[in-house]
Order: C-alpha cells, then sequence, then structure tokens
C-alpha cells in the first residue's frame, strides 16, 4: 500500500511538472511570434548578420545563460546546465536572410536594400529562418525555467550563413564546427528543424538516414578554336561540345544512376560564351550542381562526369576540364536516434501529424554537424491549412503562418528532455 502510494505521488508530481513545461509554452507564443516579425522586418545576409545576433545575445543573456558570439563571424551560442550531470544536446538554427526583394503585403514585411554581387536588391527572409530563430528563442526561454528537470547541458546554437557565405569568406556550419561549437563541452548528439510552407500547420515530417541531399558546385571549362561563324571547318566549336556534354552528363542520371535508390540531380545553371553572332568563340564556361543521396551514387557521378566531360571534349576536338566544390553533405538522419526521438516528436504532435517523407534534392549544411555528432533534422508545418495559394522556399511571395511555430517550441522541448531524461 505504501508503494502505491509512493508511485501515486511520483506520477502526480511527473504529471505537474508536465502541466507546467506545456504552460510556460502556451504562454510565450505572443513573444515567439513578436521575434518572428522583428527578424522578418529587419533580415540580414549571410556573415552579415551583426543586428539579429546582438538581439539574440541580449534575449540569451537575459536568461542567465552563458553566452559567446562571434563564432564564425557572427554566430551565437549558449550553455544552459541541469541541475543534474548528464549529457550535452545541442539544438540548431540558422540566421541568414536571402538577396530577394519581398512581394508580399504583410505588415512586418521587409523593406531592406542592399548590395549583393554588385546588384541591387531586396533581402528577405525567404527561407523561414527567422521562424528558427524564434523558436529557438522560446525553446531557451521555456528551458532555462526548469533546469530543476534537466540531466546534462543544452548548448542553444545560432548559426550564420547557411544558405552559404559570400565569395571568398568562409562561414556557416563549417566554420563553426572549425572553431569549436561542438567541444567544451562535447556535444553527444544535436538536433535541427526546418519550417516548410508547403506542409500543414500541426504536421511534423522526418526521414531515418538522407533526408536531404549533398550539393555539389561544378564548373566546366571547354577550350575549343577560335574562328569567323561563316567558316566552322576552320575552327572548334566550344559552344557545340558544351551542348553535347549537358546531354551527355543526363544520361548518367537517366541511364547510370539507379534511382530506385535514391534521387539523383546534375543541373547546368548557368553558360558564358562568346561576344558577337558571327564570331564562334574560344572558350565556354558551365556552371551548375549535384544532387545526390546516397555516398557511393555521389562517388559514381563525379567520376563519370570526368570521364564524359573530358572524352566528349577530346571527341568534337576540344579539351574540358571540370572542378567541384562540396556545399553540403548528405543531411543524414541518424537511424537509432532517429527511432528514439520519434516518440517525442509523436507526444506533441499527434502519431497521425508524424509523417514520414521521402528525401528532398535541396541541402542543409546542418549535413556538418551530422557528420561529427549524431542528429536528426525535421520538418514543420508552416503552411496555413486549406490556403489555395502555396509559395516555395526562395521566392518572392514566400509566406509561413505564425500559428506553426509554437509545434517547433514543444518539438524541441520535449525531445531534449527526453534525450537527456531517458
Amino acid at each position: 500500500m505504501k508503494n502505491l502510494s509512493f508511485l501515486i505521488l511520483i506520477f502526480a508530481f511527473s504529471l505537474s511538472a508536465q502541466n507546467s513545461i506545456e504552460q510556460d509554452i502556451t504562454n510565450i507564443e505572443e513573444k515567439l511570434i513578436d521575434w518572428r516579425h522583428h527578424f522578418h522586418q529587419n533580415p540580414e545576409l549571410s556573415n552579415r548578420e551583426f543586428k539579429t545576433a546582438e538581439k539574440i545575445a541580449e534575449h540569451l543573456k537575459s536568461l542567465g545563460l552563458e553566452v559567446e558570439t562571434g563564432i564564425a563571424k557572427t554566430g551565437v551560442v549558449a550553455l544552459l546546465k541541469g541541475n543534474q550531470p548528464g549529457k550535452v544536446v545541442a539544438l540548431r538554427a540558422d540566421i541568414d536572410a536571402l538577396p530577394v526583394t519581398e512581394r508580399n503585403d504583410l505588415s512586418f514585411k521587409s523593406e531592406v536594400r542592399t548590395t549583393f554581387l554588385n546588384t541591387e536588391t531586396g533581402v528577405m527572409h525567404a527561407c523561414g529562418h527567422d521562424t528558427h530563430i524564434s523558436i529557438l528563442m522560446a525553446t531557451a526561454e521555456v528551458l532555462s525555467k526548469h533546469k530543476d528537470k534537466i540531466k546534462g547541458t543544452i548548448k542553444f546554437i545560432f548559426q550564420p550563413a547557411e544558405e552559404g557565405p559570400p565569395p571568398g569568406e568562409e562561414g556557416g556550419a563549417k566554420l563553426m564546427i572549425k572553431e569549436g561549437v561542438l567541444d567544451n563541452p562535447k556535444v553527444d548528439a544535436i538536433f535541427g528543424l526546418h519550417i516548410n510552407s508547403q506542409t500543414p500547420v500541426g504536421t511534423i515530417k522526418y526521414k531515418t538516414g538522407g533526408i536531404m541531399a549533398s550539393v555539389e558546385r561544378f564548373v566546366i571549362n571547354v577550350k575549343g578554336k577560335q574562328t569567323h561563324g561563316s567558316q566552322p571547318w576552320s575552327g572548334v566549336d566550344p559552344i557545340l561540345i558544351s551542348a553535347k556534354i549537358i546531354d551527355g552528363l543526363q544520361t548518367i542520371i537517366s541511364r547510370e544512376a539507379k534511382l530506385t535508390d535514391e534521387a539523383a540531380v546534375i543541373t547546368v545553371g548557368k553558360i558564358t560564351a562568346g561576344t558577337r553572332f558571327n564570331i564562334i568563340p574560344e572558350s565556354t564556361e558551365m556552371i551548375g550542381t549535384v544532387r545526390t543521396l546516397d555516398p557511393k551514387m555521389r562517388t559514381m557521378i563525379e567520376t563519370r562526369m570526368k570521364e564524359m566531360v573530358e572524352t566528349l571534349a577530346k571527341a568534337y576536338g576540344g579539351e574540358a576540364t571540370i572542378t567541384f566544390q562540396n556545399n553540403t553533405s548528405i543531411t543524414f538522419n541518424d537511424p537509432d536516434l532517429t527511432a528514439k526521438v520519434l516518440p517525442s516528436l509523436q507526444a506533441v504532435a499527434g502519431e497521425e501529424n508524424v509523417q514520414l517523407m521521402k528525401a528532398t534534392t535541396g541541402g542543409e549544411d546542418f549535413s556538418y554537424f551530422q557528420e561529427v555528432v549524431p542528429g536528426v533534422y525535421f520538418f514543420l508545418g508552416g503552411m496555413t491549412p486549406g490556403a489555395t495559394e502555396v509559395y516555395p522556399h526562395h521566392t518572392p511571395d514566400f509566406k509561413i503562418d505564425d500559428s506553426g511555430m509554437l509545434l517547433g517550441v514543444k518539438a524541441f522541448t520535449q525531445l531534449t528532455l527526453d534525450y537527456l531524461n531517458n
């Protein structure tokens, strides 16, 4: 009888603690939305997120956390130490905006202008990073009120330059890792989320293994022999060779890549060649991207691209070289860790609202964190249910429903406490 009474007491205490956390999450929604509107109105580009970082740091310091600024140029990291020893878990939010001119009629629309790569443009949180910042700030506030329930340490990582640093600069997750963000204390696991404009509010989507693709940038330089446009036989046409190369590259995807295993994409996005209508130029340059979700497939595709570029150019009398630049690795959700946190996500969203998704060929530099420590990355619904107009990320009309953010706070809070305490 005494044992039963004790168990009832423990259960009542746990229920009371859970209700207290849930109430704190509910109470923070107004702040959460205000923060999001502020960041949306005041976006900053990669490696230039100075005021964004200042506001983040100010909030984290007000919570009594150990705060470090200037990591990877403008990154902010804060530590929350629980009252009991344990593991270290990291939560990450990206903080940069894009060179996109907003076309929405929102009351908090961005009017910021800048010059990016010698072109005047607007600046917009056209990928939802403003919501990520706000969700993590809110999560930090909620968890800071419940140190007595935390076994271990939580590291809040606000990362700059997820969209890529400016040319000639380092930045993003790679630089944060280089500067020791996953050390002192050493992180045991990391979690990240991305809001999605095409997923209904209240929904979470996840996938074990590769959830987002590796992103490779490639440059192909073709050398021919310049001649008059009226006498192609007296030269070597690099434009013709480029056309053959583009056509050939697509056969790697359509005839050599085992697409029943994972998706893959080769895209040539830019071609530069020539000066006049009646001159066959000496050279061309092509720039594009390769997206893969499997390391072996990635190696195979890069090998075949190199072989094809060189061979086709030679077959038509020219020369060609190809170089690759890795922008992100495969965003790979650790299978064991994914299985462990899935019940936590289902607990806050409802089992029917946590849905298994197919991989996307978009890229994320969160992948670099996952190469060092086990990590899980998931998608959060940001689309108003029943919406008739839905705009993709990185577009001037991109929109997110504010009501989708609170589930992100719940998810981060639940999976963090469950991971540390169980």
